[in-house]
């Protein structure tokens, strides 16, 4: 009988936690920019988002080019392009973040928003991938990442749309960007 009580307060109390805590969404999330500032996506809400784990040393980093061309093209019509280095592929990013940042404008002319380098995967994941993660799974719903250059396109409400692999180009999301941007 005791235990049916104990059991009881506890479904109540989870229940009156869950209405008074506020639903997480994409913008909660608090993210570091590559220059070191603390921030969320709040600033991008009403935005259609191409959130991207990016290396400077993969055989994917050709498509910054593609995703500068994508931010370059749509930014005035509600695109950000969000680049979030990764080390956990092959330590294919192994720089600080100033070289990182010196990286990506001297070789591709990178303007749109970078973050500081986080992990995507396991116990350390940083909670903005873990949500991505687990909102759009992989191949057969795995929800690990399987390498850099991942991409997730998040709608102007904040819902994760797609996933999209390493080998997708920046290009050939274009029309699923525009559909958002409509």
């Amino acid at each position: 009988m005791l235990k049916r009580l104990l059991f009881l307060l506890l479904i109540l109390n989870l229940h009156t936690y869950a209405k008074d805590k506020p639903m997480e969404t994409i913008y909660d999330f608090k993210v570091t920019t590559i220059d070191g500032k603390e921030t969320t996506l709040a600033p991008y809400k009403g935005k259609v988002m191409l959130i991207v784990n990016v290396a400077s040393q993969c055989g994917f980093t050709s498509q910054y080019e593609g995703l500068e061309a994508l931010w370059q093209k749509y930014k005035d019509k509600g695109l950000v392009v969000l680049g979030f280095p990764c080390n956990q592929f092959g330590a294919q990013e192994p720089g600080s973040e100033k070289e990182i940042q010196n990286f990506c404008q001297v070789n591709f002319a990178v303007t749109f928003p970078m973050f500081s380098k986080i992990k995507v995967n396991g116990d350390e994941s940083h909670p903005l991938y873990v949500y991505l993660k687990s909102e759009q799974k992989g191949l057969l719903g795995s929800e690990a990442i399987k390498w850099n250059f991942t991409k997730f396109l998040v709608d102007k409400e904040g819902k994760v749309i797609a996933r999209f692999a390493s080998a997708t180009s920046p290009k050939s999301i274009e029309k699923e960007i525009e559909a958002l941007l409509k």
